[in-house]
């Protein structure tokens, strides 16, 4: 790992980590304050409503300036939704911070990820160098949690108090302030011309390939099965009378075992195939849904988290490798925004219908109708096998 992809993980860490320390501060102050599973479920969509809405033009804005000037829109705005709940720490405005943090998160990850696909030379260093930036979310899924939960428990001493959800929203505020820190000293990629007739090619064409199409379908279903683990580990601790700071420490423990499988990667990168790896992690998934609805104890509740975050880990140095072999150099930043889009779109619907669902049949038929989805699923995993040998763009020199 070089020392400029170092200081890129660490800043895409510090500002995921203010979306991901947001995520589980503001479903816990709402189920608090009583709002119910499907209200929560609205709270979470919004986390990715505005990605919905700013991938593409983020993508194509990266395209076009790079890295520095998204990621430093993306750190004004995290750092004003996390600030806002600290003034103003009810329902609609943890709404708000919802919005902006996550809008941030993705505008930035989209410029991260361009940049270092460019800057990768070759299939087997794309697979290294995505493996080496995924553990940055996955690091920050922990932190940001982790330590949210810990504000919240230990922070504010008096009953009723909102001082350690005050003080978890003012911690998850200040992190964005590192990655700017961080990313101002980096050195800008030439930009790309797209070859064309002078016309401006249209992202829906990427969807004509029909190996981008597969891919999308796959990085589908297992992003789906994060939103449901996100979702359903808060409402199912609560029930079950689990405090802050585990229910932090579960959803900590998932994102360690991403990140320490993700750190494992890049010295296998070469032994590694992506469809078997998307294949073998979406049955993998399916079979740890089947299960997890009977873990009644926290300790369960963890094991079942780890070997999630083991399964899921796998997955998006696979897919960020596949996309950029299958995609032309000059348009990675738009099919970023296009693949960012997609995921999102569902996570605005699928949480609340995680919600609506889990009134009318329970969190275990949540766990258990994604997990059949997924393993049916699987199918679309093995017909990637010659994706890269069918596609123009997958004979990327080494």
């Amino acid at each position: 790992m070089t020392p400029e992809l170092a200081r890129l993980i660490l800043a895409q860490i510090c500002l995921h980590a203010c979306m991901a320390g947001t995520r589980m501060s503001a479903p816990l102050l709402a189920l608090r304050e009583g709002y119910s599973p499907a209200a929560v479920g609205v709270l979470l969509a919004l986390f990715a409503l505005t990605q919905v809405f700013l991938a593409l033009p983020a993508g194509r804005f990266a395209d076009r300036h790079g890295l520095r000037r998204p990621v430093s829109y993306g750190v004004l705005a995290a750092m004003a939704g996390a600030g806002a709940a600290v003034a103003f720490p009810v329902f609609p405005v943890l709404c708000l911070a919802a919005l902006l943090t996550g809008g941030a998160t993705g505008v930035a990850t989209i410029a991260l990820q361009r940049h270092v696909g460019r800057a990768a030379g070759g299939v087997l260093q794309l697979r290294k160098v995505f493996s080496w930036l995924a553990i940055g979310p996955a690091i920050s899924n922990f932190v940001g949690p982790f330590s949210a939960g810990l504000l919240i428990d230990h922070a504010g001493t008096s009953p009723g108090s909102l001082t350690g959800y005050r003080a978890a929203f003012f911690l998850m505020a200040l992190l964005p302030l590192v990655t700017w820190f961080l990313v101002r000293q980096t050195r800008e990629l030439p930009a790309l011309l797209a070859a064309n007739d002078g016309t401006r090619p249209k992202a829906w064409d990427l969807l004509r390939q029909p190996m981008f199409r597969r891919l999308m379908g796959v990085n589908w279903l297992l992003s789906s099965c994060w939103d449901v683990h996100t979702f359903v580990v808060p409402v199912l601790g609560f029930e079950r009378g689990i405090s802050a700071s585990v229910i932090g420490s579960i959803l900590g423990a998932f994102a360690l075992a991403a990140a320490v499988i993700r750190m494992l990667m890049p010295w296998l990168a070469a032994h590694l195939k992506e469809w078997k790896v998307l294949a073998a992690s979406m049955l993998a998934t399916a079979l740890l849904f089947a299960v997890y609805p009977f873990m009644r104890s926290a300790l369960g509740m963890g094991i079942c988290s780890v070997l999630l975050g083991f399964s899921l880990g796998m997955v998006q140095p696979m897919i960020m490798s596949m996309l950029h072999q299958i995609t032309p150099e000059a348009r990675h930043g738009e099919a970023l925004g296009l693949r960012l889009m997609a995921i999102n779109a569902s996570s605005v619907l699928m949480p609340m219908l995680f919600g609506s669902a889990g009134a009318l049949v329970g969190i275990a038929g949540v766990f258990w109708a994604t997990g059949a989805l997924v393993g049916m699923g699987s199918r679309l995993a093995w017909r990637l096998k010659d994706s890269i040998a069918a596609t123009p763009h997958g004979d990327r020199p080494g």
